[in-house]
């Protein structure tokens, strides 16, 4: 019986992207260098890593979905951070977005790990972002190398 499943493997000329919010900068960035380095350690070329910023993780989708119908990436990294708040605003917000990045990852096809943090406070953000719960970030992009790699073997058999 065949078994497909993808590999931590990338093709001479694929590119990925990181897509990432400007909210919540301290998190942010952090999750950003950690998908950026993981691309770099699986062999991917850092000209072949473009990175995109939007206001919030809300604009997120939009983009995700512009970036996946141009067809120039092998797959999308979303990242941001959404702190719940006092109002009903951070469930917006974060399912949203979320939401939003599945749809776009079943509509075009192209691959979306969703890297955006949705949590109680800061400091359980910080703990997602290099801290004791490691990074989201890293954990993105290695998501992303393996679906776009599984992608690619699933197209093969059509």
């Amino acid at each position: 019986m065949p078994h497909f499943e993808g590999d931590l493997r990338t093709l001479a000329d694929a590119r990925f992207v990181i897509l990432a919010s400007r909210w919540n900068p301290r998190i942010v960035d952090a999750l950003v260098e950690s998908a950026r380095a993981t691309f770099l350690a699986n062999g991917v070329p850092d000209a072949a890593i473009d990175v995109v910023r939007v206001p919030g993780a809300w604009e997120l989708p939009v983009a995700a979905r512009a970036l996946a119908l141009a067809g120039r990436h092998a797959a999308i990294v979303a990242l941001g951070c959404v702190v719940r708040g006092d109002t009903r605003h951070y469930e917006q917000v974060a399912d949203g977005a979320s939401d939003g990045l599945m749809r776009v990852a079943l509509d075009t096809g192209v691959p979306v790990a969703n890297g955006v943090l949705a949590v109680e406070r800061f400091e359980d953000a910080l703990a997602r972002a290099g801290g004791s719960h490691g990074n989201k970030g890293e954990e993105a992009a290695l998501v992303a190398i393996e679906m776009a790699d599984l992608r690619r073997k699933l197209q093969e058999l059509a």
